[in-house]
């Protein structure tokens, strides 16, 4: 027989290593499920990506409008 593979009722299963071992993926559950954090920000890096990067693009876009009605009602910054 190969290596690595065994046989359940005559189905063949592979069986590897898995990516984490059972230990820390239970405790990494009990974390997640114990928190009180919205779901889409109980991660590490979900606030940046959640919270950081819509309000840089609506500040961002909110200045580019106020520049622009600066500019018309002053008659200002135009191409000829």
């Amino acid at each position: 027989m190969e290596e690595g593979v065994f046989t359940i009722k005559g189905r063949r299963r592979m069986t590897e290593s898995p990516f984490l071992p059972r230990e820390r993926l239970f405790k990494q559950q009990q974390y997640f499920q114990n928190l009180t954090k919205h779901t889409y920000l109980k991660g590490r890096y979900d606030v940046v990506t959640s919270v950081a990067i819509p309000l840089a693009l609506a500040a961002s876009s909110l200045f580019m409008i106020g520049r622009g009605v600066y500019n018309m009602s002053h008659g200002v910054g135009k191409k000829e």
